[in-house]
């Protein structure tokens, strides 16, 4: 099912390259599908595009714990909340924060 779902997500961003949703939905199939240099390829993909499609830090962020790139993870972190804050989007800006806070502080990140 999910390699059907892949294709199809590739069919439709070849006829809309920047749409965000469907870089965010690609990047999920790629690592439900354990393809990560896949998925940090298209989560970087969405952040070129889209740098305010808050929703991808916190997924960004948590691939980059799982790929073990902790200060990626902090920084991506750190953005997304500046992001959250533009937006005032105050759910995202508490996940976002709440997965800073339990790699560390800044401290630990210099």
């Amino acid at each position: 099912m999910s390699t059907d779902r892949m294709s199809m997500l590739k069919t439709l961003l070849a006829e809309n390259p920047h749409d965000s949703f469907l870089l965010f939905a690609l990047a999920k199939e790629h690592e439900k599908a354990a393809q990560l240099p896949e998925a940090l390829e298209q989560y970087l993909a969405l952040r070129q595009s889209d740098p305010e499609y808050v929703g991808l830090y916190y997924h960004l962020g948590k691939l980059y714990e799982r790929l073990t790139q902790p200060a990626e993870a902090f920084r991506t972190y750190t953005q997304g909340m500046a992001v959250a804050s533009r937006l005032l989007d105050q759910h995202a800006y508490s996940e976002l924060a709440g997965a800073r806070l339990a790699l560390g502080d800044e401290d630990d990140f210099e």
